[in-house]
């Protein structure tokens, strides 16, 4: 089975759901009770009014084989669930309440595209990402080895002397097939209650996802949405001015490009690793929001409906600030920086970059991206930041990463005690605390394994791991052969000439041994390979105290 799920996000356009005008419902009665198959085409005119609400979650959580599913099941007959539906007097656009993904399905049928042809190349702006290219040719050859195309059974009835029996039994199907249709009666605000309580049923929207649909016009679902379709796919901003929209969408890329590239396939071949893990994945729309919201020091309450929620008031903070809706996109540009500046600080080749190496701060033994170890790297580098302690973790940064890497699988037991994302970032970023603390008062690595197994929140959750611990089957397992290539990368990993700890070449900058102010040259024998940081802050900083000591 394929891994990668299809993105057919752009079949069907996003709209307002207009829930503040007050406006007389269609009534039912007068409305089709079925959907034909040729209305699904791009030329035909209920294709062309179709939307979802600009609230409904991206449709891209189906794989190849579901899609084939269904298409077949369609073609064959099979009872398929009604699509509901609500139409807007007001507009005219008929949304889809319920049944998104199963549409989609059919419209992807007709008009060949699995978020990969024209109407996806528009809604992406031409930036399709590799997983999503493979996902679409994976569904692509799954329908065309078992029904066909709709094309191709479109012209079998033309030509039913060169078709073979079961493609023709199965284009004549389509002309007796037609998607059953329910509609909501009611107002705007009735459609969306009905909306929420029937996606809360069979499949539960994850909670995440519900947050920001429902802070969809705040700015921190506005800047995650933007970053993790890197500014592409449907505009949440559009209402913004022109340069607030191209500002949005510039720092979407570049916080994109410098956390989600290279793209990350299935298994790992190198240690050329993005540092957020792959972009086309469920758990990086939770880990964006996520980041967002930690680098802008925001708190569920501040977002959440009042009604979900009380606000909760403390001796020191008073009432919880309330975040308000974005109607500028000032708010959300504020935010969006803050993540870039962040994002920055621990990749990229901006001189305060740290250059931190993907294999060593983010991702597990077993080569799995960790979310909450990249969460809470970006915290700790704050606090080194906010404290001035850059200067001294760059002079104990080699022991501090040799312990990471040795004792890789304490991430592991971490998670695997607490869960992924927010839950394990506390205890994580304790660890790198206490390590950095033990090795900053001169402490060497066993006195950090004990320092760190009595910690409150740690101490019976890292353990010595020995061989007897690790059992294996007699063939390679895909998480050992991930180990394997980690293992061997991050051991022949170039080293900073500065730090000497281990150097990422998309965080790599070259240095100048003897300074061009002391007469250094641009000859190749005074060059080095040093992170951006070293090279800029740590070394300036350390050429000043040298200075003055003179």
């Amino acid at each position: 089975m394929a891994t990668h799920m299809v993105n057919l996000d752009a079949l069907i356009p996003r709209e307002d759901f207009e829930t503040v005008t007050s406006e007389p419902s269609t009534q039912p009665s007068i409305l089709s009770a079925t959907l034909k198959i040729t209305d699904l085409e791009k030329e035909s005119f209920i294709y062309n009014v179709l939307r979802k609400p600009d609230f409904q979650r991206e449709t891209a959580n189906w794989n190849p084989d579901k899609i084939a599913a269904l298409v077949s099941s369609f073609l064959d007959g099979d009872l398929i669930p009604s699509i509901i539906l609500w139409r807007s007097n007001i507009s005219g656009d008929i949304f889809v309440i319920d049944g998104a993904h199963r549409l989609s399905a059919l419209i992807a049928w007709v008009q060949d595209d699995y978020g990969d042809s024209h109407t996806s190349m528009r809604f992406f702006d031409s930036v399709i990402p590799s997983e999503q290219r493979k996902a679409a040719e994976a569904t692509r050859k799954l329908i065309h080895g078992s029904v066909g195309s709709y094309t191709d059974l479109k012209l079998a009835l033309m030509n039913p002397d060169t078709t073979s029996k079961e493609r023709l039994q199965l284009a004549r199907n389509l002309s007796a097939t037609a998607i059953h249709l329910q509609w909501v009666n009611g107002e705007a605000e009735k459609a969306e209650s009905s909306f929420f309580r029937i996606n809360q049923q069979a499949t539960p929207i994850d909670s995440t996802e519900l947050d920001m649909i429902k802070a969809r016009r705040k700015p921190n679902a506005l800047a995650a949405r933007a970053f993790i379709r890197a500014g592409t796919g449907h505009k949440y901003w559009s209402s913004f001015d022109e340069t607030v929209r191209s500002e949005i969408q510039s720092i979407a890329k570049s916080v994109y490009d410098l956390i989600f590239k290279p793209n990350l396939d299935l298994s790992i071949r190198s240690s050329d690793l993005p540092i957020a893990g792959r972009g086309y994945s469920a758990d990086s729309v939770k880990m964006v929001f996520e980041l967002v919201n930690f680098v802008n020091d925001l708190q569920p309450d501040m977002w959440r409906d009042e009604n979900q929620k009380r606000r909760r008031k403390s001796a020191t903070q008073g009432e919880v600030r309330r975040l308000a809706d974005d109607e500028d996109g000032t708010k959300t540009l504020e935010f969006m920086r803050a993540v870039r500046k962040a994002a920055g600080k621990i990749a990229g080749n901006e001189p305060a970059s740290l250059g931190l190496h993907p294999a060593v701060y983010f991702y597990s033994a077993t080569g799995r991206f960790q979310p909450a170890a990249f969460l809470a790297a970006v915290s700790f580098v704050q606090e080194l930041v906010g404290k001035r302690r850059l200067i001294r973790f760059t002079e104990k940064r080699a022991e501090f990463e040799e312990f990471l890497v040795k004792y890789k699988y304490f991430l592991n037991q971490i998670v695997r005690h607490y869960g992924s994302m927010q839950r394990s970032v506390t205890p994580i970023l304790e660890m790198y605390r206490t390590l950095f603390d033990v090795l900053s008062s001169g402490g060497t690595e066993e006195q950090a394994v004990l320092k760190l197994q009595d910690h409150p929140l740690l101490r019976s959750h890292v353990k010595i791991a020995t061989e007897e611990d690790r059992t294996h089957g007699r063939n390679f397992s895909a998480e050992t052969k991930n180990s394997i290539i980690l293992k061997s990368a991050l051991d022949n990993s170039p080293k900073c000439e500065i730090c000497h700890s281990r150097l990422h070449f998309r965080s790599a900058t070259i240095d100048h041994k003897i300074r061009k102010e002391d007469g250094g040259t641009g000859a190749p024998s005074n060059g080095q390979l040093t992170h951006p940081y070293c090279n800029s802050g740590y070394k300036e900083s350390r050429q000043a105290l040298q200075s003055q000591s003179d």
